[in-house]
């Protein structure tokens, strides 16, 4: 069995006509799981509602993020909508399904270390671009280091390591933990790309980050190697309690923010090298713009962790 934590309330964040990160998205992965051979096998949780973790929720976001940036997102909303920048917008309900995002990513954290068993996180909007002191690339608060920073405070949690496989380098995830002796980040991205950040001499202050860069184009014929001999060597070496991945399918060749040319199948392929380091893996939801990719990415990404 496999945990999907959902939520029709992950719709409510509207970005508006003709933006890529929309709603959209996730009905085509809800629809992709729905009717796949082995979705009897899929457990599906709606997310602890905010109201009843509240206090939990504002803590682990203030850990990460400035005041003034959770309050600037908030009076957007409240105000009834606006934009961060020209690419980030927020509309009424885009605060409070924020904060049901960090909840849901909160529970797969729970779940996962409770089963000592993969889940998925289907939820929106993503994270890995936010900053602690600002917002930007489609992202609000930065999911994954908010849930990095919230196990890392679990019984028997010593080490947590974020991997990162979204076509764009998450620069908000890595300026959030990088500082942390007990997390580490590993980037694969495309270079040059949006948003300009992610270079190999970036080592973190415990030499806990390893990005690596890959080249417009590259097919599963680098990305294997680069598993094989970088990601997996490093994250070994690190040894985790547990794993969280950005789980970003904007490499896809069909996707149109992007240039690099995986395919479906090959995003499975990464989830097998994931269970040889750890069965406690939480996957979260970032990148992914054309909906059929999409869809058949996370249908491998969990029919893999099904396998093992």
């Amino acid at each position: 069995m496999l945990t999907v934590i959902y939520s029709d309330e992950f719709l409510e964040h509207k970005t508006g006509l003709f933006h890529p990160e929309r709603p959209e998205r996730l009905k085509a992965i809800v629809q992709g799981l729905r009717a796949a051979p082995w979705s009897d096998q899929l457990t599906w949780l709606s997310p602890t509602p905010v109201q009843d973790r509240q206090s939990l929720i504002m803590q682990v976001l203030k850990a990460v993020h400035t005041d003034s940036h959770i309050d600037r997102i908030k009076n957007i909303a409240s105000a009834g909508g606006g934009h961060l920048d020209g690419d980030t917008p927020i509309s009424e309900e885009s605060y409070q399904v924020a904060l049901l995002a960090i909840s849901a990513w909160l529970d797969g954290v729970d779940r996962t270390l409770t089963t000592a068993r993969p889940s998925f996180i289907l939820a929106r909007p993503p994270g890995h671009h936010a900053e602690a002191g600002r917002g930007m690339g489609f992202c609000l608060f930065s999911n994954a280091a908010i849930a990095a920073h919230y196990a890392i405070q679990q019984p028997g949690i010593n080490r947590v390591a974020i991997l990162d496989w979204d076509v764009h380098h998450g620069n908000g995830t890595q300026s959030l933990v990088e500082n942390h002796p007990q997390m580490a980040y590993c980037s694969l991205h495309q270079s040059p790309c949006y948003p300009g950040t992610g270079y190999p001499q970036e080592k973190g202050q415990y030499n806990n980050v390893l990005n690596i860069p890959m080249s417009p184009g590259s097919t599963m014929a680098l990305y294997q190697p680069a598993f094989e001999h970088k990601v997996i060597p490093f994250l070994q070496n690190f040894q985790p309690d547990l794993l969280i991945v950005s789980a970003g399918y904007d490499a896809n060749q069909a996707d149109p923010l992007a240039s690099i040319s995986l395919q479906p199948e090959d995003f499975g392929v990464f989830t097998d090298y994931c269970c040889q380091i750890t069965s406690k893996i939480v996957l979260g939801l970032e990148g992914g713009y054309d909906l059929k990719s999409l869809a058949d990415s996370v249908v491998a990404t969990i029919e893999s962790c099904l396998n093992h």
